[in-house]
C-alpha cells in the first residue's frame, strides 16, 4: 500500500474515521480529520495554535464555539448534493458539535493566530466554478479561498464526472518561488458514487524520486507532500474530493508539468484543482 494513501475505518468511539496530523504526514502545516456522528452524539475539540475550517459533509449539526451558537448547519444527504455549509474558527476556540441526524464532518486545520472572529460560511456564499473542457471538465466549490480571511488554510471541494480527469493539467505547488509558485501541503479526501467505484491519482516529481499511482477508494485520503498530482475518475464513477492546503505563504500559485506542454489540454490549462 502506498504511504500516501490513508484509508478510512469504521467510526471510533469519538466518531473519527480518518485523521492526518502534521506529525503523521511528516510535514508542518495541514491537519485533517473526518468524523461520523450518530444522532445526538457529540464531538468536542479545539487547539490554541491552529485555525479550523469545519465542513459539514452530510447531515445537520449544531455547533457551540466559544460563546456563540450555530444551529442547524448542513442539509446534504450526500457530498454530491450541492454545496456544503462550513464554519471558520480561529486558533484558540474550543467547540462542541452535536449531530441532529447522522452526520459526517470534516475538520481542516493549519497554524493560526488568535484574535480573528468566527464566521459561518453559507452554501450560497461559496464561489462556484466550472473548470476545464471536454473530459477534464469538473465543478469547483471554493469553501475557503485565498480571497477569504484566514491565516493559513485554503479549502475547496471538487466534483469530477465519471471518465473525466481533474487536478489537470498536472501541476505542483512545492517550491517557494512567489509569485510563480508557492509551497503548499495538500490532502485529498475522496468520495465516490457509487461507493464501490474507484479513481486513480498519480503523485510524481520531475526527477521521479516520488512517482506513485494510487488506486483510490471511497473514503480514502491521499497526501500530496510535493510533486504533480492529477486525478482520474473511472467511467461510471462520479468522484468528489475535498482539498485542504496550507503552507508558509497563504497563496495558491502552481507550476504545470513542462513535460506535458505538447498536450493541447495542458496548453489550455492554467491553475486547476
Amino acid at each position: 500500500m502506498s504511504h500516501l494513501r490513508i484509508a478510512s475505518s469504521a467510526p471510533a468511539d469519538d466518531g473519527v474515521v480518518v485523521v492526518v496530523t502534521p506529525s503523521s504526514a511528516g510535514w508542518d502545516h495541514v491537519g485533517f480529520m473526518v468524523i461520523r456522528l450518530a444522532p445526538e452524539r457529540v464531538h468536542q475539540g479545539g487547539d490554541p495554535a491552529r485555525e479550523l475550517c469545519m465542513v459539514i459533509l452530510t447531515g445537520t449539526v449544531d455547533v457551540v464555539a466559544g460563546d456563540q451558537s450555530f444551529v442547524g448547519l448542513g442539509s446534504r444527504r450526500s457530498v454530491f448534493d450541492g454545496p456544503p455549509a462550513a464554519l471558520y474558527l480561529p486558533a484558540g476556540w474550543a467547540y462542541t458539535v452535536r449531530a441532529s441526524c447522522e452526520a459526517e464532518i470534516a475538520f481542516c486545520t493549519a497554524p493560526g493566530s488568535v484574535g480573528r472572529a468566527a464566521r459561518l460560511i453559507l452554501p450560497d456564499a461559496m464561489p462556484y466554478e466550472v473548470r476545464g473542457q471536454g473530459t477534464n471538465t469538473r465543478f469547483v466549490r471554493n469553501i475557503l479561498p485565498e480571497s477569504a480571511v484566514a491565516d493559513s488554510l485554503l479549502v475547496v471541494e471538487v466534483i469530477t464526472p465519471g471518465g473525466h480527469w481533474s487536478s489537470y493539467p498536472p501541476h505542483k505547488h512545492d517550491t517557494d518561488a512567489f509569485p510563480d509558485e508557492t509551497r503548499l501541503e495538500e490532502t485529498y479526501y475522496h468520495r465516490l458514487s457509487p461507493p464501490q467505484g474507484f479513481a486513480l491519482q498519480r503523485v510524481y516529481t520531475d526527477d521521479r524520486t516520488l512517482d506513485e499511482t494510487i488506486a483510490v477508494g471511497d473514503g480514502d485520503v491521499v497526501l500530496v507532500p510535493r510533486g504533480y498530482h492529477p486525478v482520474a475518475a473511472a467511467p461510471g464513477c462520479e468522484l468528489y474530493y475535498l482539498n485542504v492546503m496550507a503552507g508558509p505563504r497563504r497563496s495558491w500559485r502552481v507550476r504545470a508539468d513542462p513535460g506535458q506542454a505538447w498536450n493541447a489540454n495542458c496548453k489550455r490549462g492554467k491553475q486547476s484543482v
